[in-house]
């Protein structure tokens, strides 16, 4: 699998510029945290502050520089409005394995926003990056989320994967192969 990748690599779709997180999206960050909607399916107990949310893109900046994660800022081509992240972690190199999470203000779901992204980051996990498989493990009362990755391909596996996440109720596996 392809970790050679120097900082955060730009990606770009009709509507969205994927970008590194930068110091000034600590209020988006925050925002994002602090959202009831977004917070419900993902083990998240809102403490967020905007100190948190700088200590937050801290620690993802250094997770990057180790080469442990790739994390976007989802944002409008038009307004370069923040709208949520989407991350690639949990890094399996010798079985060429990856996770992919995602977040979206609640503003912007039901807008066709997370599909966009997903699918160009998608494309650069399996062409760039080289990797045979993503997994997701989102809740099953998430059906948004569900939905979501079945409408681009996902599968569900009950094989278990490297799975670190704690405190998501009716955690869920899902899987795409790459062709």
């Amino acid at each position: 699998m392809n970790l050679n990748f120097t900082g955060i690599p730009i990606l770009t779709t009709d509507r969205l510029l994927l970008r590194g997180l930068q110091e000034e999206d600590c209020h988006a960050i925050h925002q994002l945290h602090s959202d009831p909607i977004v917070n419900r399916f993902v083990g998240r107990t809102n403490f967020s502050t905007l100190e948190n949310a700088k200590a937050y893109i801290h620690k993802i900046e250094n997770l990057a520089n180790q080469k442990e994660c790739l994390y976007w800022a989802i944002t409008s081509i038009k307004d370069q409005k923040f709208l949520g992240s989407v991350c690639l972690w949990n890094f399996d190199v010798e079985k060429e394995i990856v996770e992919i999470g995602y977040e979206l203000l609640s503003e912007f779901q039901s807008q066709g926003y997370m599909s966009e992204a997903l699918k160009t980051v998608i494309k650069f996990t399996f062409n760039t990056m080289n990797a045979k498989l993503i997994t997701a493990f989102p809740s099953a009362d998430n059906v948004g989320s569900v939905s979501l990755l079945k409408k681009i391909g996902f599968i569900f596996d009950d094989k278990l994967y490297n799975n670190k996440h704690e405190n998501v109720k009716n955690i869920t596996n899902y899987i795409l192969k790459s062709s």
